[in-house]
């Protein structure tokens, strides 16, 4: 049966403060307006960090913050929506 995880679990706490402790860093160190390149090793060390910090994530929750971490750095995709007015 799958387990689902809430606060009370460790392993949920464990990911939840991962993921917050990723963001403050993206934010702090500029990770956003970096190269792609330049994204990629420092998500490379960084996840090593997180992974030694947090050692009760699996290696499928440490993809999964990857993941998050890396579409958090991504611009903000608009889409262009034309606006019919139905005035006359």
């Amino acid at each position: 049966m799958n387990k689902k995880k809430n606060r009370n679990d460790p392993e949920a706490v464990s990911f939840a403060q991962a993921r917050d402790e990723l963001f403050s860093h993206v934010l702090r160190c500029g990770v956003i307006e970096a190269l792609p390149e330049h994204q990629k090793d420092w998500f490379d060390d960084t996840m090593l960090y997180l992974a030694d910090r947090y050692e009760d994530l699996s290696e499928e929750e440490l993809s999964q913050l990857r993941v998050l971490g890396e579409r958090f750095c991504q611009p903000v995709q608009r889409k262009n929506e034309t606006v019919e007015s139905g005035a006359a």
